[in-house]
């Protein structure tokens, strides 16, 4: 039997080992992934996703000059004494709710820059025979107001179908080569069964206009894909070319979230990130809103 027949998601893939060339000189010593939105960082919004999702096995897979990423997740020693000796007990439960105590992180380096694919091979000793999640950071999701956020969302439509699935949204026609696109039949409400994916086509031989955003539920099979497919795109292991290959052997569908995306890895969507956020954060969000009135636009 299929081991993502009625296995529940339980670990979630981060690959964070990329340079962040968009964002430099910021991103020159510190990771991309730890550049703040408000007062988070970008991959502690994708963990909190993953968090409220039921996942509890948080793997990162990381590169040099990543180290940051992994303190972020440690125990503070000695900013928690000092929180705690100088009865700052707010702070003190905010820094401690970072890695909640029934969370458990593991980090595995990805030796080369060698793409997607090959960071989420890097995974496999850790994930082991069992469907997971991979969350990139750089795209930040928000769930709609009031509703499920979008990992939770794809965790709910798994345990139906127990195949892989991709996060989807409609892009504009000319955005179509930033994104792996994908075609496919209607399979029930937000769900669509693929027969075709691309990496970054043309818009002329792009055969839809829905890109997949960074949400994927994978089962296992994708491994045996990934280690045994050539160099693609960019001369990177593709995990696009995989996931085509996959949907030789088992079904693979396409998921039109609810929520909204914002592309952090670009600078104008970490703006819009920062901004929309700041609006709704419930300690400066009025006091910003009043300010960006006051400003000539």
């Amino acid at each position: 039997m299929n081991p993502s027949t009625n296995t529940p998601v339980r670990k979630a893939v981060f690959p964070v080992a990329g340079l962040g060339t968009r964002f430099l000189p910021a991103t020159k010593a510190s990771p991309k992934e730890m550049l703040p939105v408000v007062d988070k960082p970008l991959i502690q919004y994708a963990v909190e996703e993953a968090y409220a999702a039921g996942i509890r096995h948080m793997i990162f897979v990381t590169g040099r000059s990543k180290r940051a990423i992994e303190d972020h997740f440690d125990t503070a020693y000695e900013l928690e004494n000092e929180l705690e000796a100088a009865g700052k007990n707010a702070l003190l439960e905010l820094v401690r709710s970072v890695q909640p105590s029934d969370m458990d992180c593991a980090f595995v380096r990805q030796p080369r820059s060698l793409g997607l694919g090959h960071a989420v091979l890097c995974a496999e000793p850790l994930v082991g025979n069992e469907p997971f999640a991979v969350l990139l950071a750089d795209d930040l999701m928000v769930g709609p107001p009031d509703g499920e956020p979008v990992l939770a969302q794809m965790v709910q439509a798994f345990r139906q179908q127990g195949r892989s699935m991709l996060a989807v949204q409609e892009v504009p026609a000319d955005q179509v080569n930033r994104y792996g696109i994908v075609a496919g039949e209607p399979a029930g409400g937000p769900l669509m069964r693929l027969q075709r994916i691309i990496e970054k086509p043309s818009p002329e031989s792009a055969p839809s206009r829905m890109g997949v955003a960074g949400r994927y539920i994978l089962t296992p099979a994708i491994f045996s894909e990934i280690r045994n497919q050539p160099k693609g795109a960019g001369g990177e292991i593709q995990l696009t070319d995989a996931i085509a290959r996959l949907m030789a052997h088992e079904a693979v569908y396409a998921f039109q979230y609810a929520g909204k995306r914002y592309d952090c890895g670009s600078k104008e969507g970490f703006l819009e990130a920062t901004v929309e956020l700041a609006l709704q954060h419930p300690e400066v969000g009025s006091a910003f809103r009043a300010y960006l009135q006051t400003l000539a636009l």
